[in-house]
């Protein structure tokens, strides 16, 4: 057993050969998903031509040009170790372009503003009396800290105390309780992801801005979004066509370097982690679209049973990640910022991320790429600002009838009943000079 005088000589130990290790001798295990569609691929003329005029109207990471310059020098190529050098640069840029678009959302144009579909409730319309933000009531009632947190975790973080990491528990419980009735599997993801598998999901890990915080010196990422994990789930799978559609959800710790690192952006409406409820399927091509609507309906359903104010929304081709063949927005009021905020998205990404991660079904002698569909259940920490904006009386903060018998109480304290934590920031004593 350690003798607690020497806990610290051996802590000091440990940090010294902790620090002699050299990281040029970590060798990271290497994660490889090799895409059998842009192994056996070959774009023709009309396919590029397909490409560049969707790349006038949508952003993507890849360039036109350079996709001409390598599929005409593939063409003209003899020698066979320079022609497979040319291939592996086109595949390689053809993976950077975005997917497809649907005919409506293309039909709204380029330039088109997104396209209100729904909305429930109007408290957007009757300005509350004494209004107190989500941050001012989690002060007094020493409930929320986004502050006092420079010194070790920086602007952009948060805890949640009391009532509302309650309230939080409450959120995960009520939305799990659901699309377990819609036929969701409850998986348990990991938080720690390859590269790989992440631009196979589409998303970007290199370069900027972007949202993925590297764990250097191995290929490894911390997981944006349990998205990530799932698709990864189904990866190098092929599924019987009977198994479809396949519907998986989980909760994970979501992890973002968002652009704004000053973390400014309405503090709890933008952090570098957060805890998040995700909705993912594999499907059929003839699934998918059918599937979109039904995970935005589930996500419908979700927020009028807490009795939020929000608006549904068809997002335009500029708001469309590289993945989304389709997206849906939803935005709940939020009276502190004076506008709707996003509390949730939907995609249908078709085959774009099958491809890349080899999700099949098969019929028969007949195996094609499966589609697959996303959705936000329930993101935590805009959720929490939402029900604690719209639920605020003059006397009290409500707790949503479909959450009362989770957390056993009708109302939140609105009160300090301990006194706040304040964090003192560490400052090292300097050796006292010796006299001679």
């Amino acid at each position: 057993m350690l003798n607690p005088k020497n806990w610290f000589d051996f802590g000091r130990l440990g940090r010294k050969v902790l620090s002699a290790r050299e990281l040029s001798n970590f060798k990271p295990r290497q994660f490889s998903w090799n895409s059998e569609f842009y192994d056996n691929y070959l774009p023709d003329e009309k396919a590029i031509n397909e490409i560049e005029e969707e790349s006038k109207i949508r952003k993507s990471r890849g360039s036109v040009q350079l996709l001409r310059h390598y599929f005409k020098g593939y063409n003209n190529e003899c020698d066979n170790e320079k022609k497979n050098e040319l291939r592996l640069k086109l595949m390689n840029e053809l993976k950077k372009f975005s997917n497809k678009t649907h005919p409506t959302v293309l039909s709204y144009g380029a330039d088109s503003d997104k396209v209100e579909l729904y909305s429930f409730g109007d408290l957007h319309k009757n300005p509350m009396p004494n209004f107190k933000s989500y941050e001012e009531l989690g002060k007094m009632s020493n409930t929320i800290r986004m502050s006092q947190l420079g010194n070790f975790t920086g602007p952009g973080s948060y805890y949640f105390m009391d009532s509302i990491a309650e309230l939080e528990k409450a959120l995960i419980q009520y939305t799990q309780d659901i699309l377990l009735k819609e036929g969701f599997e409850l998986l348990v993801v990991p938080d720690i992801l390859p590269a790989e598998l992440i631009e196979g999901c589409g998303m970007q890990v290199e370069g900027h801005p972007n949202q993925i915080y590297r764990l250097k010196p191995s290929n490894l990422c911390l997981s944006g979004t349990s998205e990530m994990a799932l698709a990864g789930y189904f990866s190098g799978k092929t599924l019987k066509v009977d198994e479809a559609p396949k519907k998986v959800m989980a909760t994970s710790r979501c992890f973002r370097a968002e652009a704004d690192g000053s973390g400014t952006d309405g503090n709890l409406y933008r952090v570098h982690c957060f805890t998040k409820v995700e909705m993912f399927a594999t499907c059929l091509p003839s699934q998918s679209e059918g599937l979109l609507e039904e995970f935005r309906d589930i996500q419908r359903s979700l927020f009028e049973g807490l009795g939020l104010c929000f608006k549904l929304y068809d997002m335009p081709v500029h708001d469309l990640g590289a993945p989304a063949y389709r997206k849906y927005d939803i935005e709940a009021w939020m009276p502190s910022r004076n506008e709707f905020g996003e509390i949730s998205s939907t995609s249908n990404c078709t085959d774009y991320q099958a491809k890349r991660l080899n999700i099949y079904f098969q019929d028969g002698a007949h195996k094609f790429h499966a589609h697959t569909v996303n959705g936000t259940a329930c993101a935590i920490p805009r959720m929490i600002i939402s029900i604690i904006e719209q639920y605020q009386t003059p006397r009290s903060l409500r707790v949503p009838d479909a959450l009362q018998p989770y957390m056993g109480k009708t109302e939140l304290r609105t009160t300090n009943l301990v006194p706040p934590v304040f964090l003192a920031k560490h400052k090292e004593k300097k050796p006292k000079k010796q006299k001679h």
